[in-house]
């Protein structure tokens, strides 16, 4: 005859399970406490800013709804200068991230750089009347001397956007939605004279538009970082931002096969704005990373 089953190996069982139930939460205590292995840091100011290069191309004409901002200068060197109202204007470029003769933005920075994507809109602004000493960052052309230049009026505002729906991860996100820069001409308007070979960074672009070799030629102006009325920038990011300093050059390049684009703004002010289209012919200028009277982002 077959002995009833005793309560011993029930106990046992519920014993192993309250023992796995513990060390389930355990764990889970633990991945809330510590950032996932491949959550993606911050880089340094220093590190973004100077791997940041961006290739301008010409876009198909839209003119968003009327919006009227409110900017203020971010850069420490011109903190001094007045907040200003703009409307926007015609859409009248797309930036994309680009690397200079082979040289890839080191991991961890390409990371954020790849996904900076920048729509360029006409502004009419006042003139800064300010002069300022500009010297290169980006280690490809940190042999080019310093110039010193006047800033004139404010000509475009080019804020953040993600193409054909291709939204970067959160970290990544968290700061470029907050990279907002107004361009304004200078003088004179320096020719580079260098061929450089650009290649396509961010996903979207990459396998659509080719390695190109372009001549650098004069530059037109410099993009400085502003923040717009309304935007919450968290300290950290704010330590980055302030930093983004470009000088727009003319290029000189092949044509390409047009490529259409859907674009979203990603700054939480214009996040109400239509999705727009856009159709890309050919790049216009390269905008380069640049320092302000010898003041480097932090390292």
């Amino acid at each position: 005859m077959n002995r009833p089953v005793t309560g011993k190996p029930r106990r046992a069982k519920l014993t192993v399970r309250r023992l796995l139930s513990a060390a389930v939460g355990m764990l889970a205590v633990a991945f809330l406490a510590v950032p996932p292995a491949t959550a993606l840091a911050l880089p340094t100011p220093q590190a973004l800013v100077s791997n940041l290069d961006l290739e301008c191309f010409k876009t198909s004409s839209y003119q968003p709804p009327a919006v009227t901002l409110t900017l203020r200068h971010l850069n420490p060197v011109l903190r001094s200068l007045p907040t200003e109202q703009v409307t926007l204007g015609p859409r009248e470029q797309l930036c994309v991230p680009v690397a200079k003769n082979n040289v890839i933005p080191p991991p961890g920075v390409l990371d954020f750089v790849r996904f900076v994507d920048l729509a360029c809109y006409q502004i009419r602004g006042a003139s800064a009347d300010t002069r300022l000493v500009l010297s290169h960052l980006n280690p490809v052309l940190q042999d080019l001397p310093r110039q010193e230049i006047a800033m004139n009026v404010a000509q475009q505002l080019c804020v953040p956007v993600a193409k054909n729906n291709v939204v970067p991860p959160a970290e990544v996100l968290s700061l470029i939605a907050h990279i907002d820069l107004k361009c304004y001409a200078i003088t004179p308007n320096t020719a580079m004279n260098r061929r450089l070979s650009l290649q396509q960074l961010n996903p979207v672009l990459v396998g659509q538009i080719p390695t190109s070799t372009v001549e650098v030629t004069n530059a037109r102006q410099l993009c400085v970082p502003v923040q717009k009325s309304g935007d919450r920038i968290p300290a950290e990011v704010l330590n980055i931002v302030q930093w983004i300093d470009l000088e727009k050059y003319d290029i000189v390049t092949q044509a390409i096969r047009p490529v259409t684009l859907t674009l979203r703004h990603l700054n939480p002010v214009l996040g109400s704005l239509p999705v727009e289209q856009a159709t890309l012919s050919g790049a216009a200028q390269l905008a380069v990373p640049v320092a302000k009277n010898g003041q480097l982002p932090p390292g």
